[in-house]
């Protein structure tokens, strides 16, 4: 029997990529957002409709073997500001989700954030065991949503678990929705325009590529084993001055403008991918030939 799946946010960055990878496989898959793709995928079924409408998320989740959770309605960027709508909102409305989990069968799978969970850390990699400082108001509406989910696991044995995905890049991307520096610096470099960087460029993060974090999704959906929360990463450290070399050094020679610092972000965030690796077994792909991948693709669909 094939599994069905049900993406929440499938029209966002990660889940278009998500949806895509499950239908290759065989899975019969549901997309649901507020928003259509400009493009349908042959064999995958696009709803569309509120995630904060109960009575439309209760119908929507009947049934399904399998649901991933990628929907937010605030970034790292903004929830600073929009602190009362991640919570008020996103936080509730998973509360609400959970609960309708409860005496069935579904395993969800909920996106989380690794780096701003984690916050700052002095001990690197990061692993899951390490307490949460969360420095700004996503990581904690995402801390938040997580320690629900152990509640629920822990009182009604429902099966859901965490994805504390690190720094993902590639196709579908759009940085100017708050995050994504490798794409816009590639996009900013085809364009022959500047990249701005917040602070002095050492800041370091932990960047995947989609593709990968897709098949680690893909592997946790078929996993049956104890524990809860993973981290979805490369396990390698690059600051963003190293992502500006990489791309003069493989794709184009580019300008920089250094702005302030941000107190959002954290200075270094690197995530520990051995407790994933133990049940993913494919090879991920390098990060320079993730960035040159990456512009190719944007080359063919952009023209540059």
């Amino acid at each position: 029997m094939k599994k069905t799946v049900l993406i929440l946010g499938g029209n966002g960055f990660i889940g278009r990529n998500l949806a895509h990878a499950m239908n290759k496989k065989g899975y019969i898959v549901y997309s649901f957002d507020m928003s259509l793709p400009l493009k349908n995928e042959e064999g995958i079924n696009y709803i569309q409709g509120d995630f904060f409408d109960d009575d439309t998320l209760f119908d929507l989740i009947q049934g399904k073997n399998i649901i991933y959770h990628a929907i937010s309605t605030v970034n790292p960027g903004n929830s600073n500001k929009k602190f009362m709508q991640g919570y008020e909102r996103d936080f509730v409305q998973t509360v609400k989700l959970c609960g309708w989990l409860k005496n069935t069968n579904t395993k969800m799978i909920f996106l989380s954030s690794g780096g701003t969970v984690y916050g700052n850390q002095e001990i690197q990699p990061i692993k899951e065991t390490a307490v949460p400082v969360p420095i700004n108001h996503y990581g904690n509406v995402k801390l938040c949503i997580e320690n629900t989910i152990r509640t629920f696991n822990f009182q009604n044995s429902t099966n859901i678990l965490v994805a504390r995905i690190s720094n993902p890049y590639g196709p579908g991307q759009d940085y100017h929705k708050g995050v994504g520096f490798i794409d816009a610096a590639l996009k900013c470099t085809l364009e022959h325009k500047p990249i701005e960087i917040w602070g002095d460029g050492e800041n370091v993060r932990d960047y995947i590529y989609i593709d990968d974090v897709c098949e680690m999704l893909i592997t946790l959906a078929e996993y049956n084993g104890d524990e809860t929360t993973f981290n979805l990463s490369s396990g390698k450290g690059m600051s963003l001055n190293d992502i500006v070399s990489i791309i003069r050094n493989k794709i184009a020679d580019v300008d920089v403008i250094y702005k302030e610092h941000r107190s959002v972000d954290a200075r270094r965030i690197v995530l520990s991918n051995d407790r994933i690796c133990e049940i993913y077994t494919g090879n991920m792909l390098d990060i320079e030939d993730g960035i040159e991948k990456y512009a190719d693709y944007l080359r063919t669909i952009q023209m540059y």
